[in-house]
């Protein structure tokens, strides 16, 4: 009899025991897709226009509060969705179904980014209103009159001191940003997107989030600087401080 009576007690303890496991995964689902859908995402970095800050395949985390309850400032790196006729057609991706499920249940909760490609990753130089102009006689560029030093991050070909290899004068519009890529040479941003829809002014709306830190590979974990010291003289002529 006590036999006969534990079989069954076991086999409910083994359901019990797979139905608490299935509530936490669809909690943890839940709970990732949440954070994935409001706060944070993943995406990879597919080309070389941010180097040296970003390389080639790096992962990085993307803070999706800003520009909703953040607002964004001079220096900020902004993933963005395409204005339009900034990026070539993308060729489908085809997988197998298996690699294909597992890819869609990683973008759920955030870890990975199949559409990564269909975004960019710049840095914001010019907010709505800023005259930006480049460049001087010493090769740098200004934001409302005032020269910028952007030795901190900018990428130049050995021997170039001039931040932009074209010369250009623009005035943001309202709700538009000017976002340039680090690797100044090599990178197709608002300077070269002046025959697109949006005259290679990015609209506040596209903006997804700003990128907060490299996750992954390991090696190259690191916070990503908005060098706030590169504007500073900038925002103080704004606000009329020292």
């Amino acid at each position: 009899m006590a036999r006969s009576k534990q079989a069954p007690s076991r086999k409910r303890s083994v359901l019990l025991f797979i139905r608490d496991l299935l509530i936490i995964f669809v909690v943890a689902l839940l709970i990732s897709f949440l954070i994935k859908t409001f706060l944070i995402r993943s995406f990879y970095i597919p080309s070389g226009s941010m180097e040296n800050t970003l390389q080639i395949n790096d992962r990085i985390i993307v803070n999706q509060l800003e520009p909703e309850l953040i607002p964004i400032t001079r220096g900020d790196v902004i993933v963005f969705k395409d204005p339009g006729g900034w990026l070539l057609p993308q060729a489908e991706i085809v997988q197998n179904p298996i690699v294909a499920g597992a890819d869609w249940l990683l973008s759920v909760v955030g870890l990975s980014a199949p559409d990564s490609n269909d975004h960019l990753i710049k840095r914001v130089i010019g907010l709505p209103g800023d005259h930006v102009v480049c460049c001087n006689a010493l090769g740098q560029m200004s934001v409302n009159d005032i020269p910028l030093d952007e030795s901190a991050y900018v990428l130049l070909p050995a021997g170039e001191t001039k931040v932009s290899k074209d010369d250009f004068d623009v005035t943001i519009p309202a709700d538009s940003l000017w976002m340039m890529g680090d690797n100044r040479y090599n990178s197709k941003d608002s300077r070269y997107n002046g025959e697109t829809a949006g005259k290679g002014y990015v609209p506040v709306e596209n903006v997804v989030g700003r990128a907060l830190v490299v996750s992954w590979p390991l090696a190259r974990w690191a916070w990503l600087d908005d060098y706030p010291d590169v504007f500073r003289e900038v925002e103080q002529a704004e606000t009329g401080t020292e």
